[in-house]
């Protein structure tokens, strides 16, 4: 049986005797028997998925998602989950090493075309955690931490530091693997991009194909005779499909070492780049169309678990990145040309046929507010996690990894994962409170402190003094309360400016 540990500040130690007599001490390596008993964990992290666009979430959702909605019926939703960051890169970052990304060379936005690894070399990290610990370990989708290409001419690529260039890929020597990609950080099997806008497919780190993409090219690049090009609006279908592929090909080998699964796809981020089966099918527009696409692939991995006998001993874990770049859809909104910038985002309105992706929420993806940093959290595992129970306990995407490393038996250093707080109690619907504060940031680095019901938010550009909700009674962020709580939005000011300096969150 594994072990179960509430803390990830422990010593790493495990002593097993064996008939040889042999001490596997310090190693974090777990005994055969107790490895086979560890659970196999699927982790999906959806793209700009907003809290509202599920039913259950947000009762006035136009987006059908029957395969999401049946998974939270059967596990539990955490309604207080943070991102926590309202763009991809850093949430990313905090969910795969524990850490918040403000602690990285990265202190805010996202990596532009063909920056380094965020992760630093030997840095732990959720998959080679799990690695570490006999998993065998597969990503298929979008990576967006950064990795070294070759070029040929010894020069950055061109394109370097960019989100857009003219000669993209101009240098890059497509012969060559990448390096200190999603193989270096712990996963046996990788497929795909690391970067939409730079467009290059990655199987394992070898570079492969490229995403035929509206807004990118790779016209400039040389000596590309065998890269397939893969239009976007089939990408879903193809790493869904190469997803149940690895699940089937691990049944069949009866490898009894267990596995996990990342399925990171590029949806719903725009380009809305939704296939033609599913054009039409909602009353949210493409939007809606694309998530409802997103919901029925889903549908179909979680279906292959149960066909293979699978689902009884995996854990299945849903979440989102940060929340919708849009704040309305529908199908009298065009959406057809959207554009990545927080500009161009329109607010709510009372129309009942409008479709608000992050609900009730204030804001957006980019934003400080809890349409940017709050997201949808699902977790089942049959007989485990009671089934259709909620939780509004505060959780944060850097929390997966303590409270997995807890779920598997693995005793985490000291100095890892310094930001994440062990859920393991929540998870399995204990209602404990352990994790009473999260920071959350936006695009443009303006710091939020969440702590308890509270909620306060640093000064804009444009403010002399910072704001502060009660999230309890006032879930909309619609009427700041500073001047009525000066106090204790400075004491709330003061514990967030200690946490961003230091060096560890307090625990």
């Amino acid at each position: 049986m594994f072990g179960i540990r509430y803390s990830n500040l422990s010593k790493c130690f495990f002593i097993g005797l064996i008939s040889s007599g042999l001490l596997w001490a310090n190693s974090c390596v777990h005994k055969k028997e107790e490895l086979t008993a560890s659970p196999n964990i699927v982790l999906i992290l959806a793209d700009d998925l907003g809290y509202g666009d599920l039913s259950t979430y947000n009762n006035n959702s136009l987006v059908p998602t029957p395969n999401l909605n049946k998974l939270a019926s059967e596990g539990i939703s955490f309604t207080n989950a943070y991102c926590p960051v309202s763009v991809c890169s850093p949430s990313r970052y905090a969910l795969m090493t524990g850490t918040y990304p403000f602690r990285s060379w990265k202190k805010s936005g996202v990596l532009s075309n063909y920056e380094p690894s965020m992760i630093n070399e030997g840095q732990l990290t959720l998959p080679k955690m799990l690695q570490q610990a006999g998993y065998t370990t597969a990503g298929f989708g979008k990576w967006h931490l950064g990795a070294t290409f070759p070029t040929l001419d010894g020069l950055k690529p061109a394109g370097f530091g960019k989100f857009k260039a003219d000669n993209n890929g101009a240098n890059i020597d497509l012969q060559q693997p990448i390096s200190d990609g999603p193989v270096a950080h712990g996963f046996d099997n990788w497929y795909g991009f690391s970067c939409a806008s730079e467009c290059w497919v990655m199987d394992g780190d070898d570079i492969v194909a490229a995403l035929q993409h509206e807004f990118y090219n790779i016209d400039s690049a040389k000596h590309k005779e065998h890269i397939e090009i893969i239009p976007s609006n089939t990408y879903l279908k193809r790493i869904t499909g190469k997803s149940k592929r690895f699940l089937t090909q691990h049944a069949k080998t009866k490898n009894k070492n267990p596995f996990f699964l990342y399925f990171a796809p590029y949806v719903p981020h725009i380009p809305l780049s939704v296939s033609e089966e599913f054009i039409g099918t909602t009353k949210a527009g493409p939007y809606g169309d694309y998530v409802y696409e997103l919901d029925t692939y889903i549908g179909e991995i979680l279906n292959t678990l149960d066909s293979l006998g699978l689902a009884e001993n995996t854990i299945v874990l849903f979440a989102s990145d940060n929340g919708s770049q849009f704040e309305r859809t529908g199908l009298h909104i065009d959406n057809a040309n959207p554009s990545n910038d927080l500009e161009d985002v329109n607010g709510k309105s009372q129309n009942p046929k409008e479709h608000h992706p992050n609900g009730n929420l204030k804001g957006s993806k980019w934003t400080i507010w809890e349409g940017g940093v709050r997201m949808p959290f699902i977790a089942k595992w049959p007989d485990k996690i009671p089934a259709g129970i909620k939780s509004d306990k505060i959780l944060a995407l850097n929390d997966l990894l303590a409270t997995i490393s807890t779920v598997i038996g693995f005793d985490l250093p000291k100095d890892v994962a310094i930001d994440s707080y062990d859920q393991f109690p929540n998870l399995m619907g204990d209602e404990q409170l352990i994790r009473e504060s999260v920071v959350v940031q936006s695009a443009n680095n303006r710091m939020g402190f969440r702590k308890g019901n509270w909620k306060y938010v640093e000064p804009g550009n444009d403010e002399l003094e910072g704001q502060l909700y009660n999230l309890l009674e006032d879930e909309s962020e619609s009427t700041n309360l500073i001047n009525e709580n000066a106090d204790l939005a400075e004491e709330m000011r003061k514990e967030l400016r200690h946490i961003i300096s230091g060096t560890v969150s307090e625990k």
